[in-house]
């Protein structure tokens, strides 16, 4: 999965929002100059020492500088010094700023998968998560990245039959997900359609500006 395209600088403006509460969910790319919702960017912040902050939970005081959620728009934000024009005051962007965005986003996920299993969002073993994928219950797929071969090609297949579109997930490995999880062998595993899921995706998305959300072994598997 990959980051949205951005529009063209050169197209026309985007019409008025609808409502007062869709403008209040956009800000300013500080480095296409577009406006956009928030899910698709990220927040930061000059901490009282200069240093430019993540903030991805949108709750750290001060003026917030807002960046496309994607690897180059935050290096360039960190190399052009558009994080101290936004926040008019001096700032430093360390030089992995944004190695720590995909450090936070990847937390949030697999943060998230924990909470969804604890409230029933999310269900784990092969003959489950097959099911879910047939009856169309499914909205996304999390598979460990270090499992065998022969389990992930017949769950991708059986996610090729699901009556919906799904996501699909292999960003964490095993021990990562039974960490999460609080289980054993997690392999296989469904976070059921709804609007956990749908706020979920959120951070997926975000996290897929920065990495991959496949390995790229698996585009090689027959």
């Amino acid at each position: 999965m990959t980051a949205t395209p951005k529009e063209s600088p050169e197209r026309p403006a985007r019409a008025a929002p609808a409502t007062l509460a869709q403008a209040a969910r956009e800000r300013r790319d500080v480095v296409s100059g577009e406006v956009r919702d928030e899910a698709s960017l990220i927040r930061f912040v000059v901490a009282p020492d200069g240093l430019v902050v993540p903030d991805l939970g949108r709750k750290l005081p001060g003026r917030g500088v807002w960046v496309a959620a994607d690897r180059a728009s935050v290096e360039t934000a960190a190399r052009k010094g558009a994080f101290a024009r936004s926040a008019r005051t001096k700032a430093r962007a360390p030089e992995d700023l944004a190695d720590q965005v995909e450090a936070l986003l990847k937390k949030r996920v697999i943060d998230g998968l924990g909470l969804a299993r604890r409230a029933g969002e999310l269900i784990s073993g092969f003959e489950k998560v097959a099911a879910s994928l047939a009856s169309g219950g499914a909205a996304w797929l999390i598979e460990a990245s270090d499992g065998a071969e022969d389990g992930r090609r017949k769950v991708l297949a059986a996610l090729r039959r699901s009556p919906r579109p799904v996501g699909v997930v292999g960003v964490f490995t095993s021990a990562e997900l039974g960490l999460a999880l609080g289980l054993e062998n997690v392999i296989h595993t469904a976070f059921l359609a709804g609007r956990p899921a749908d706020r979920w995706a959120t951070d997926v998305r975000r996290l897929a500006g920065f990495r991959p959300l496949l390995p790229e072994s698996w585009r090689e598997e027959p």
